[in-house]
């Protein structure tokens, strides 16, 4: 089966910490509060979690399917891919590409450290219902690692469309490895390498 494009735990970490809350005021709360939360979930239940790796899934799960804009994301994903298929392949797709990031993020987590966070000024994007998020990870030996969310509100609720680690996009990236599984073996291919690989999440 292909490999799927890694992501640094940083990304996953922060990532997941979007989806916490519900509705707030302002995209930046979002991103600072529940990070907080999770650093302190985590931290306090880390031996746990390790020893229950279905609890952890769970609990990503909890956070992030509420608040990502996975459809969003499936179809920039897939590209020109998304219009040449049916509905009922679409729906498959998003379910899968949910499910393998959060079960990547859930695994990443258990190995995140006490690194340094810290928020630069946001910047605006010149529209009322779109925002980038910054933060700046900083590891002990290492240099610092930029961190961009890029959130849109449609109905009341910010939600994650893309993440960017490093100058990375997260969506280019799945773009670019699935574009090439797909070359090679079909969307039907793709479903099926995804279905494997997420079937340890489900047991």
């Amino acid at each position: 089966m292909k490999r799927f494009p890694g992501v640094s735990s940083a990304l996953l970490l922060f990532v997941v910490s979007i989806g916490a809350l519900a509705t707030v005021s302002e995209p930046s709360d979002v991103v600072r509060t529940t990070t907080d939360k999770i650093l302190e979930r985590i931290k306090n239940e880390k031996e746990y979690l390790r020893e229950n790796p279905g609890e952890m899934y769970l609990l990503v799960s909890e956070m992030v399917f509420p608040h990502f804009d996975f459809a969003i994301m499936a179809k920039w994903v897939l590209g020109r891919h998304w219009s040449e298929t049916d509905e009922e392949t679409r729906d498959a797709f998003v379910e899968q590409f949910r499910t393998l990031l959060v079960g990547t993020y859930a695994t990443a987590l258990l190995n995140f450290s006490d690194q340094a966070i810290s928020y630069p000024p946001i910047e605006q994007t010149g529209r009322v219902n779109t925002a980038l998020v910054k933060q700046q990870i900083t590891q002990p030996g290492s240099a610092t690692i930029p961190v961009i969310y890029r959130l849109h509100n449609k109905s009341g609720d910010w939600k994650v469309f893309d993440v960017s680690v490093d100058g990375v996009s997260l969506v280019k990236t799945y773009k670019a490895s699935f574009g090439s599984i797909i070359n090679n073996s079909g969307l039907s291919g793709l479903l099926d390498s995804m279905i494997s690989k997420n079937q340890q999440y489900s047991q």
